[in-house]
Parts: structure tokens; C-alpha cells; sequence
């Protein structure tokens, strides 16, 4: 952070990378419905209802939220309705969740009194930086 000079003084400190902007979490209010593919890289609150594709950062689906199409995400907590694919390295249905389609996943967490119609599949794993392949003689 800080480099010492030749002559053994401390010099001003080193630039650093510039900081990542924070994007604010967008909400859907519970008397809002929303019609269309909706795509954001950060987080949303959906306390609404989506009739089509969404893909976020991370979302959250409210107690009174409802999505009908296909969820992309990185993480997605699920306390409402969703109809339709879920893709997601976490997702975390609650106990008033209900969800009827499939779930691919890396982890998957499912409440006591969750409602859950569909499979769950599991995404590959991170593909490993070298792979090594030894015969055996």
C-alpha cells in the first residue's frame, strides 16, 4: 500500500483499482404486475408478480410474489409462488414457498411446509483448472 523511497521516506500511497459501483436493489411491490423478460446483475425484491423470464445477481421472491417463466440467478430465496425452471448456484425455498417446475441448483435448501412439484438437478461442479489422466498398466 505504502513504498519507501531510495532515500527511506514513505512516499504517497500506491493508486489503488477503482472500487465496484454498488447497484441498488430494485423492488416489485406487492400491486405491481409485470408483464415481459426483466433482467437486472443485482438484487431484486419481487413482492409482485412477473409473467416471464427473469435473470438477477440475486432475487428474492416476497410471500405474496408469484413468477410465471424461467428464474436465472446466482442466489434466490423463495418465500412466494413460482411456476417454471429455477437456475441457481443457491436457492432456499421457505416454508410458505411454492414452486412447480424444476430446480437446477449447486445447493438447495428446503423448509418444513415448502410445496416443491418437479426435479432437482444438480449443476456440474467448477470445471478444475487442469485435469490429469493416468493409465493404468
Amino acid at each position: 500500500m505504502f513504498a519507501k523511497s531510495a532515500k527511506g521516506d514513505i512516499a504517497a500511497p500506491e493508486p489503488q483499482s477503482p472500487a465496484r459501483r454498488a447497484i441498488a436493489a430494485s423492488l416489485i411491490a406487492e400491486d405491481v404486475t409485470f408483464k415481459g423478460d426483466l433482467s437486472t446483475s443485482g438484487d431484486l425484491q419481487l413482492d409482485g408478480a412477473v409473467e416471464g423470464d427473469l435473470v438477477a445477481g440475486r432475487l428474492t421472491v416476497g410471500e405474496r410474489g408469484q413468477v410465471s417463466g424461467t428464474i436465472q440467478a446466482q442466489a434466490v430465496d423463495i418465500r412466494g409462488r413460482v411456476t417454471g425452471m429455477i437456475s441457481a448456484r443457491v436457492v432456499r425455498l421457505f416454508a410458505s414457498a411454492q414452486v412447480d417446475g424444476d430446480i437446477s441448483h449447486g445447493e438447495l435448501s428446503i423448509e418444513a411446509g415448502a410445496h416443491f412439484v418437479g426435479r432437482s438437478l444438480e449443476l456440474p461442479a467448477e470445471a478444475p483448472a487442469a485435469l490429469s489422466i493416468v493409465a493404468a498398466e
